[in-house]
């Protein structure tokens, strides 16, 4: 008998809104609740991904223009969606992803000012327009995830979390902008407070797939 399809889930945000402790925390959460739950990342996820992340995260800020750069996530995309995120579904699994298409909609689309038609393009063409079932958007304060960067010491990111504070905060409102063109994929959640609150959060942003 053919396994029900799995959940895709997607965890998104800026700088700073602790979306590598939520992702771990929810993981958790969703495994309690006896859910067979595959965690992955973007750029990355799969071999072919993972070499491009290589190339997209390291060297100097403008080693590549902003049309390159969305060129190479997309193509990161595609193979990570082929080889590793549609296996795992249609075995009955469900996918957990530390960013996805939104990241680029907010970062290339607004932070780099290409806009999100050319990101979308790329998108339809190399994931067919597949999309999570769920993204969860993690949202602070205008500025409150940039100054929890810098703390943080931002010379330690990689290339793109370098990048000034203007961008960021376009960043931050392309993101907001997702979640009233698509309210019913795309939830904003608070990212304030202790933890353990956010992550009852997100999970009632859920309550409907489980």
């Amino acid at each position: 008998m053919t396994p029900p399809r799995g959940r895709f889930i997607s965890l998104e945000g800026g700088e700073g809104v602790g979306k590598t402790t939520q992702l771990a925390a929810l993981a958790l959460a969703l495994r309690d609740r006896g859910i067979d739950l595959v965690t992955t990342r973007e750029p990355g996820g799969s071999e072919g991904a993972e070499a491009i992340r290589a190339l997209l995260l390291s060297g100097e800020e403008g080693r590549w223009s902003p049309r390159a750069e969305a060129l190479l996530f997309a193509a990161a995309r595609a193979d990570h969606v082929e080889k590793t995120i549609l296996p795992a579904l249609e075995a009955g699994k469900w996918i957990l992803a530390d960013r996805f298409l939104d990241s680029s909609l907010a970062y290339q689309g607004g932070g780099a000012g290409l806009g999100s038609d050319p990101v979308r393009a790329l998108h339809a063409f190399g994931s067919e327009d597949f999309l999570p079932d769920r993204t969860l958007v993690l949202l602070l304060g205008e500025r409150e995830g940039i100054s929890r960067a810098d703390e943080r010491d931002r010379g330690s990111s990689d290339r793109i979390g370098r990048r000034g504070s203007a961008f960021h905060l376009d960043v931050d409102r392309a993101f907001r902008q997702l979640g009233s063109i698509e309210p019913e994929r795309v939830r904003l959640v608070d990212a304030s407070g202790d933890r353990d609150a956010v992550t009852a959060r997100l999970l009632r942003q859920l309550c409907d797939l489980l």
